[in-house]
């Protein structure tokens, strides 16, 4: 009754409100925002659907009231927002809301975003799985359309070429939980792209991309059991069975001291030989710095003619790609060439490439070599009363927790940085430890050394997997 003066001298009198006075108050508060009607209900038993149902009626604000003010200043021109795109046998249907006007079968509408016209086909209204074929969809009603050429989640159709103003878009939420997917077998390789695209086009919190260093395909969405949903989804719709493992999180190697080396090519075999001979100095760069390599050529006298010099660059950095002690690409690295030898006919780039990478074998060990991973500016948001165990749990998973911000409505916000290896599981901890209301956003912050505990874990796993694979 705060919100209503009559109504709260009613109740301060002692008088009993009525159910239809209640039922007022209820709706005002709603419609402002400042209560939130909880209804239980059972779809599967039946148990309070028909309770749902009145609720929306008597405590939601009607499609006339709730129109946004672009759709106001429209009138009676045809506008409507399509808030979903469903995979079909016929290809996709746009689910769509019409805001002012009427929409027609065998009409055409236009794309605010897209600059397209749509030819908009039969109309249908979805009633549970059945659907109902229907001449016209009036304001305020939803209803579908297949086959739109040029339109996706979020676009706005109008009737008119001269409106060009677009009902706000569906602002979806960052996705924090990723995962790769391999197909289980060959023949579903080709398909999984197609299942992957339209699953996303349906889906709009689903992400999916391709690591260019690792090669595998990623899902990212809103949660262990949401990526399990999608992969179930592409089996049940399209047989293709897909296998779901960790991300490969991308460690680099680096070094943290100076080294010299020689290295020497050399082979003789019946015609021209080859050969090349070269000294290398090697030091670290500055981690989280602009430059993650440089090559200088310190030769003097023509010892190592130039022409040879781009075939020890080559070696240098193949032999970087590669990696040394972990099998990850090595980067903040300086190398110099300042010595060697050559020989007038047996010499060639290849012979110095050669040479170049035996000498990086050589140098690397002795300048202590280490593993790098990516850590990651985390931002939590959580209920002030979670903010201790939260704050703790950041604190197990190796992060360092930077500051604290209070938002208002009970919700804090943590400001972190942890390594990425700690994260991949994190939507899931989250969950549970804030009864599901904490939110998490992460972005690539640097690299920073891994400790030894976990470095020698790293070590003796490509170890293993370099002997089996040989």
């Amino acid at each position: 009754v705060e919100n209503d003066e009559a109504l709260m001298d009613k109740f301060l009198e002692g008088e009993e409100l009525s159910e239809e006075e209640l039922r007022t108050l209820v709706r005002q508060g709603t419609v402002s925002g400042e209560l939130v009607p909880v209804v239980c209900a059972s779809a599967l038993r039946n148990i309070g659907v028909q309770t749902a149902l009145d609720a929306l009626l008597d405590y939601l604000p009607s499609a006339a009231e709730a129109l946004p003010d672009e759709v106001r200043a429209l009138g009676e021109t045809l506008a409507l927002f399509v808030f979903k795109t469903a995979a079909a046998q016929v290809g996709t249907i746009s689910l769509f809301r019409v805001y002012s006007g009427t929409l027609k079968a065998d009409s055409h509408v236009f794309n605010v975003q897209t600059h397209a016209e749509e030819r908009i086909g039969q109309l249908i209204i979805p009633r549970g799985k059945a659907q109902e074929n229907v001449a016209e969809i009036t304001a305020g009603d939803i209803g579908g359309v297949a086959k739109l050429a040029n339109t996706h989640t979020g676009d706005t159709l109008v009737g008119s070429k001269e409106v060009t103003t677009a009902l706000e878009p569906i602002h979806f939420p960052e996705p924090c939980f990723t995962v790769a997917v391999f197909p289980k077998s060959k023949a579903d390789l080709d398909k999984m792209s197609n299942a992957l695209t339209r699953l996303v086009e349906e889906d709009r919190t689903l992400r999916v991309t391709r690591d260019p260093e690792t090669g595998e395909t990623r899902i990212s969405g809103m949660g262990e059991t949401h990526i399990q949903v999608a992969v179930d989804m592409i089996k049940r719709r399209f047989g293709i069975d897909l296998e779901v493992r960790d991300i490969h999180i991308a460690y680099r190697e680096t070094i943290r001291k100076k080294a010299r080396a020689n290295g020497r090519h050399k082979r003789q075999t019946g015609g021209h030989g080859q050969f090349g001979d070269v000294w290398l100095e090697i030091e670290p760069l500055p981690i989280g710095g602009p430059d993650t390599f440089i090559f200088e050529d310190r030769i003097v006298g023509g010892v190592v003619p130039s022409q040879f010099v781009p075939g020890v660059e080559k070696g240098v950095r193949e032999s970087l790609k590669r990696g040394f002690i972990s099998g990850n690409p090595m980067v903040y690295v300086k190398v110099a060439l300042v010595d060697g030898k050559y020989h007038p006919v047996d010499s060639s780039a290849q012979s110095f490439e050669i040479a170049a990478s035996i000498c990086m074998q050589e140098a690397v060990p002795q300048a202590s070599p280490t593993i790098l991973e990516p850590v990651m500016n985390v931002t939590v948001i959580v209920p002030e009363q979670t903010m201790g165990d939260v704050m703790s749990d950041i604190n197990t998973k190796r992060g360092r927790v930077l500051g604290m911000e209070p938002l208002g409505n009970g919700m804090q916000k943590i400001i972190a940085q942890v390594p990425q290896a700690e994260m991949l599981h994190y939507a899931t901890d989250l969950r549970s430890l804030t009864q599901g209301r904490g939110t998490f956003t992460m972005e690539f912050y640097q690299y920073e050394e891994v400790p030894p505990q976990i470095q020698q874990e790293l070590i003796a796993r490509y170890k293993k997997e370099k002997g089996e694979s040989a």
